[in-house]
């Protein structure tokens, strides 16, 4: 269960980098590559969605499932497993959150970029015509 949530995890981070990359000012150069790589991977990273729907359903139903551990009967061991595990519940939610907050991110941030390039295109055209 844990290698599908590296997968998530790097995901996320290639995101993060993509939308940093593509947001950082003085990479006009590197712009137009950045724009037509980040725009192929936006299909590609929509699939993010259900996975990370199924993801949060899965820790729904280990939050449902899971043994509570609030009466005096616990021992120690079982008290800090239970708190481990809500631990890591928490954890998981957080970078579902990240994961999806991102790509919607990146999604509208790749929309920008795009209409600035093409109202830049237009802007040199017009001067061009004058």
């Amino acid at each position: 269960m844990a290698l599908e949530w590296v997968v998530l995890g790097y995901a996320a981070g290639a995101e993060a980098i993509m939308l940093l990359l593509l947001t950082v000012p003085g990479l006009n150069p590197l712009r137009k590559g950045l724009i037509s790589v980040t725009r192929n991977l936006l299909k590609p990273f929509l699939s993010i969605v259900p996975f990370c729907l199924f993801l949060l359903m899965d820790i729904y139903w280990k939050y449902e499932t899971r043994p509570t551990c609030e009466s005096e009967s616990c021992s120690p061991s079982e008290y800090l497993r239970h708190q481990k595990s809500i631990m890591k519940s928490q954890r998981n939610a957080l970078l579902i959150a990240c994961a999806l907050v991102f790509y919607w991110l990146l999604y509208f941030v790749t929309g920008l970029v795009v209409k600035i390039e093409q109202l830049n295109q237009r802007v040199e055209k017009m001067k061009a015509s004058d």
